[in-house]
């Protein structure tokens, strides 16, 4: 049960991304007051939950109705978190949240709210992080599996919430630096857990 919690904990850790999503919300709300900004970090963090909890209980059922095996859900999920895992290595997934950021502030009128868009979607609950909650729920069997799996997604996103009320204060001792060298660190282990959702599909696919 330890090692399936540890498993699923990491997995959503890596793609939801707490510590990469403290500083993008710090710049989105770098002229607010505390209590605003404590206020769309909760919001945020709730609105991006229910997505998340939506798919991973309601997912496997859609899948079935339009006719898509879940193996071969794993392959394309497994694909996608590749494809993540390749952007965090390279540092190309904190340039395009980075170019995210600047078009909001861009706008004529500025966006004072940005609990829903973009922190709540994409930042947090991204397809990156929609696919891994469905694949690793798809991955449970039994009640008790399908709970440890929801619970280390609820662990996850208490962190996100953490990092959010944090996130000026996390800059700060942290710096670029460091966030560089940890995104890269989680990008090669992504990367890892990817490739096992990709043989896990090929193998149940056909047969092995």
């Amino acid at each position: 049960m330890l090692q399936h919690f540890l498993s699923a904990f990491v997995t959503l850790f890596v793609v939801i991304d707490p510590p990469g999503c403290a500083p993008i919300f710090a710049g989105l709300t770098s002229g607010a007051g505390d209590a605003q900004r404590r206020a769309m970090a909760l919001k945020s963090t709730l609105i991006a939950a229910l997505i998340l909890l939506l798919f991973a209980l309601l997912g496997e059922p859609l899948l079935k109705m339009l006719g898509i095996s879940l193996d071969a859900f794993r392959i394309a999920g497994g694909v996608m978190l590749a494809l993540i895992a390749l952007e965090m290595v390279f540092e190309r997934r904190t340039e395009r949240r980075a170019e995210r950021v600047h078009k909001v502030r861009e706008r004529p009128e500025p966006i004072q709210d940005v609990s829903v868009f973009p922190m709540a979607m994409p930042m947090i609950a991204g397809p990156g992080s929609i696919a891994s909650a469905m694949l690793l729920m798809g991955k449970s069997h039994g009640t008790i599996e399908h709970a440890i799996v929801l619970a280390a997604l609820l662990a996850v996103l208490a962190l996100m919430l953490v990092a959010l009320f944090a996130a000026g204060a996390l800059m700060r001792l942290v710096g670029e630096s460091v966030e560089g060298v940890i995104t890269r660190l989680l990008g090669v282990l992504l990367a890892a857990l990817a490739a096992q959702f990709i043989l896990d599909g090929l193998k149940g696919a056909f047969g092995l």
